[in-house]
């Protein structure tokens, strides 16, 4: 009975020491000791309290004088890093500082210097979490819609070749408001002209894979593709597409028939024959000066003063990583340049589309270092408009159609390399600051060890679970703006909101715009307001 007694008021003696143990192992009071891939070195000034409270200061004050723009944009651009997860630019911040020999922490991207931040809800109306169908739809059209569609409403069931004929059902996007008020407009991108991001733009589709007529027949939905004109023939031949003044990305294939080869050899996939890119030429050399170019040489010769329609696809599908692609293929950078170059001659002004594609594909290969650096270069192009462009009467938005699955997690020490190991398990097994919830790269027992070269781009990052392609994320994206009307953009908010604040800013669409005096167009905002909300508490009110 004493033996007993004594174990117990033991047990309850060392309890709380046990606790605390406990809590230290969750919350160690030191980064992991054997962090050994260690670059730059952290500056003396950072151990002197001074030091952050005269950085916090100095942001405190650029952030007070920091005046809100009112006036009306003459210019919008809109940059989309596919994928671009808030864990995706923490860790593309880091890899950029390290390239240049310091921790990497402290960096920032370009379009992180931005005055306004706020986070869009990505999901769509039948999904929780998105894909770049449903949010191309939001994030240009104003409207969610079913995963897998573009430019139509919920009320097409996707796949539904009939419905998305509707034209009740279709939405347009602010590339379509800014064109009926007579602004030049303009797409981006590093994936296929014809892939869902682009397509937000100016297709009305229910399957975002119907991107020229063999996808049509090979998905089952229909013998004749007439009934359902696909995604590549709507830019060519449908209004919204045709007005684009700049075109440019990647997916020849998708334009040419499969009896055709392109540029390089590659036959096309369509089998109506067509070749949408001549009869492209062919329309628009009717409306002034039109030049197709196929790769960086002839992009770098197009004279821009005598271009007023520019065409370029530079691969048969997506257009390679930049850290694998050739010297003939132009950069995001430099197809944005050329864009704005073209565009900004237009004295109404221009809405431009630019998309960072890559970004996501390299995620859903677990692929870190592919995806980090796509989003460094999408930061490059930014960095090009912001330099290119007056702040005054140009607005920017920065933002991502959805997340991944990316982490950055443990407890590497400061300056650890990003795409490195971090440190050892008690079973010898490598931690990585860089993971995956899920993805190709799942391989039970897998053990990363220093002959890995986890720099490469093609080194797999580890993944928890297994599937073919990493997955996306249900996570909110952040939104990030400069210019007239950037403040508009702070808050949380779901992402059909951003073009209607686009679009408020450049004074196009059905809604109230800032072309108005601010008081005017604030009073128009709130009446607005108003007749909405008493249109939508009537319809309630009968059901």
């Amino acid at each position: 009975m004493r033996r007993a007694f004594v174990c117990l008021a033991v047990s309850l003696l060392t309890a709380p020491l046990i606790a605390v143990q406990a809590i230290d192992e969750l919350h160690p009071r030191h980064p992991s000791p054997s962090s050994r891939y260690r670059i730059g070195t952290v500056d003396e000034d950072e151990k002197d309290a001074a030091h952050w409270h005269n950085q916090a200061q100095a942001t405190l004050l650029d952030t007070l004088r920091q005046q809100r723009l009112t006036g009306h944009a003459k210019n919008v651009i809109m940059f989309l890093g596919d994928g671009m997860s808030i864990p995706t630019m923490t860790a593309a911040r880091i890899l950029l500082g390290q390239r240049s020999n310091t921790t990497g922490e402290q960096a920032q991207l370009s379009f992180e210097k931005f005055p306004y931040t706020g986070l869009s809800k990505t999901y769509c109306v039948d999904a929780q979490t998105a894909d770049s169908a449903c949010t191309a739809t939001a994030y240009l059209g104003g409207v969610k819609t079913n995963m897998g569609a573009i430019g139509v409403s919920a009320a097409v069931p996707v796949g539904d070749c009939l419905a998305q004929n509707n034209t009740e059902y279709h939405t347009t996007s602010i590339a379509r408001w800014a064109q009926d008020t007579g602004k030049a407009t303009g797409v981006v991108t590093t994936a296929r002209i014809t892939h869902a991001s682009p397509a937000g733009a100016y297709a009305h589709i229910a399957d975002r894979d119907w991107e020229c007529d063999a996808d049509i027949l090979d998905s089952g939905a229909t013998d004749d593709t007439e009934v359902c004109p696909d995604i590549a023939l709507q830019l060519v031949t449908w209004e919204t597409g045709r007005n684009f003044k700049v075109l440019l990305g990647g997916g020849r294939s998708k334009f040419i028939g499969n009896e055709t080869s392109d540029v390089a050899g590659t036959k096309g996939s369509r089998q109506d024959g067509r070749d949408l890119i001549s009869e492209w030429l062919d329309d628009h050399q009717q409306w002034g000066n039109a030049s197709y170019v196929s790769n960086l040489e002839q992009l770098s010769r197009v004279d821009i003063e005598q271009t007023d329609y520019l065409l370029g696809l530079f691969a048969d599908s997506h257009m390679e990583y930049n850290l694998e692609a050739p010297d003939t293929q132009p950069r995001l950078v430099d197809m944005t340049r050329a864009a704005i170059e073209i565009l900004q001659k237009d004295p109404n002004g221009y809405f431009l589309f630019v998309e960072g594609a890559r970004i996501d594909m390299g995620h859903h290969n677990n692929w870190v270092h592919k995806a980090l650096d796509e989003t460094i270069e999408m930061s490059e192009a930014v960095q090009l408009a912001v330099d290119m462009t007056n702040e005054a009467d140009t607005l920017i938005v920065v933002t991502a159609d959805h997340a991944h699955t990316m982490s950055v997690s443990g407890y590497p020490a400061r300056g650890n390399d990003i795409l490195g190991i971090v440190d050892l398990d008690n079973n010898k097994i490598t931690r990585m600051t860089v993971n995956y919830a899920n993805g190709p790269s799942y391989e039970e027992g897998r053990n990363i060890t220093e002959k890995d070269n986890t720099s490469a781009p093609d080194f797999q990052h580890p993944s928890a679970q297994p599937v073919f392609s990493e997955t996306h994320g249900g996570d909110d994206v952040a939104v990030l703006a400069r210019g007239p009307w950037g403040h508009l953009f702070v808050g949380v908010y779901e992402q059909n909101y951003i073009p209607h604040a686009m679009a408020f800013a450049l004074c196009v669409g059905d809604g109230p715009k800032a072309c108005d005096s601010s008081d005017s167009a604030v009073h128009r905002a709130t009446v607005f307001s108003v007749v909405v909300s008493a249109v939508v508490a009537y319809l309630i009110g009968r059901r």
